[in-house]
């Protein structure tokens, strides 16, 4: 019997596992983005771990909270623990399965003869071994699932916490956004008013006439309307970031303005095939499809004959005194061949289910790619379109205060009427708060870049060495 137990488990060791391995797909991609800047002397972004990307305190202290309280990091990590659980389940099927059972009555109520038995027992005992033979791989390719699905899970971890940092990044420079353009409305407001105090004065005195003043009025209404606003966005984005600290609404402290921000002003992207393997989508997506091809080998294997041995082993006895006697014991052991007889065309359809689900999560991995690939380049243009844009729009902002300079000397020494001011000063409102939105989205385009090319720390590096947790 144990040169027979040894032989099948050699024979199922060397069986081949049923179903097509896994090998990557072969993804064309190009040598370089198409906005990437040729800078090879400066670190890849991508390398930067979020701390020395972000160097604003109050915004690193902000992401350190989130990554400790943040409840759908919280629940990506507890997917981690079920994962691995279910992993070491499905290894667990590579072993002989054991269960007992007993029986002590309480209560005699008559005997019950069993065939084998020369009088009738009450009190037994009885172990039962179930060992299935991996012949055809079934469980094999159940653990090769079962370890993708697990790592699928880790890298939707990092996407998570990616995820968040970023998030928290870009609210906090949407916020400061807010600020700096609601000091500029309050300014404007500040200016609005004096002129329509001037104004009635001088309406009073038949200086100038209603008209005048109904503008300035107007134009200090739209200020006021415009605070009213930021003052609403700004509540809405601090109760947005602290949803991602994983805290109640409330305020949020502020640290560095929106030009005192420091980011890279060169940004080199790095070679596309490198993106492949940093994501942590596409690197999940690919995990997907791992467990995917894995399961079609498990559907196959279901469709044919299952080997196992099989045993019971026992002791029955009339009487609790006789209970150890070896006369009692019983036991054994065989091999068993099972396989399906009236539901193969339900397994054969339960395989075909399987391959469609490989072919989607194929479609699923090949779009996540794509769509890596079009993060990566609009955050490239974004970068470096933002930039130039802010440029010009300084330039715009000097040239309008000079004009409105102009104008107001020219309406003072009555050379101009007051709507030449009253533009002037309009489109320099207008032209401080674009600009200052400039600002932010110079800033997320970074962030969206970083995201975009999957960070550069791992789920170890969640924070700086010496970084106390909560702090």
């Amino acid at each position: 019997m144990r040169s027979l137990v040894l032989a099948v488990f050699s024979f199922f060791l060397l069986a081949c596992a049923m179903g097509p391995d896994y090998s990557r797909p072969d993804i064309p991609t190009s040598d370089s983005f198409r906005m990437a800047e040729d800078s090879k002397d400066l670190p890849s972004l991508a390398n930067m771990p979020w701390w020395e990307l972000y160097r604003d305190e109050e915004l690193q202290r902000l992401i350190r909270i989130a990554l400790e309280e943040n409840k759908d990091l919280k629940r990506a990590v507890a997917s981690i623990d079920e994962f691995q659980a279910r992993l070491f389940t499905a290894r667990m099927d590579f072993a002989p399965q054991l269960s007992a059972t007993g029986n002590v009555p309480l209560a005699r109520l008559g005997g019950v003869r069993f065939p084998g038995f020369a009088s009738p027992f009450n009190y037994y005992g009885q172990g039962t071994l179930s060992w299935e033979l991996d012949i055809w791989g079934r469980i094999r390719r159940a653990n090769e699932a079962g370890l993708a699905d697990l790592l699928a899970q880790e890298e939707n971890r990092r996407a998570v916490t990616l995820q968040i940092v970023g998030g928290v990044a870009q609210a906090y420079f949407d916020l400061r956004q807010f600020d700096m353009q609601l000091e500029i409305a309050t300014r404007t407001l500040s200016a609005w008013e004096e002129s329509v105090r001037i104004g009635q004065a001088r309406l009073r005195q038949g200086m100038i006439n209603k008209l005048d003043v109904d503008q300035f009025e107007a134009e200090r209404e739209n200020a006021a309307a415009r605070i009213a606003e930021l003052k609403r966005h700004m509540i809405q984005k601090e109760n947005e970031l602290s949803v991602l600290l994983g805290r109640n609404p409330s305020q949020i402290a502020r640290g560095r303005s929106l030009t005192e921000q420091k980011m890279p002003p060169v940004v080199p992207a790095g070679l596309p095939s490198e993106l492949l393997q940093r994501r942590p989508d596409v690197v999940q997506a690919e995990q997907q499809l791992v467990a995917s091809t894995a399961r079609i080998g498990v559907a196959k294997a279901e469709r044919f004959p299952k080997l196992s041995l099989t045993g019971f082993l026992g002791v029955a006895s009339p009487t609790l005194t006789d209970f150890v006697s070896p006369a009692t014991n019983f036991g054994v052991l065989a091999p068993v061949l099972t396989g399906p007889l009236l539901n193969a065309q339900t397994l054969g359809f339960q395989q075909q289910a399987v391959e469609a689900q490989a072919k989607q999560a194929m479609a699923q991995y090949e779009q996540t790619i794509l769509v890596a690939f079009r993060e990566v380049e609009d955050a490239l243009v974004g970068v470096s379109t933002a930039r130039e844009q802010a440029a010009a729009q300084e330039r715009q902002v000097n040239a309008l205060r000079s004009a409105l300079h102009l104008a107001s000397l020219r309406y003072k020494g009555g050379l101009a009427n007051y709507l030449d001011v009253l533009i002037a000063q309009r489109s320099l409102f207008e032209a401080e708060l674009a600009l200052a939105a400039t600002h932010r989205l110079h800033l997320v385009s970074v962030v969206q870049l970083y995201k975009a090319l999957g960070g550069g720390w791992s789920p170890e590096m969640d924070r700086p060495k010496g970084d106390s947790k909560g702090s």
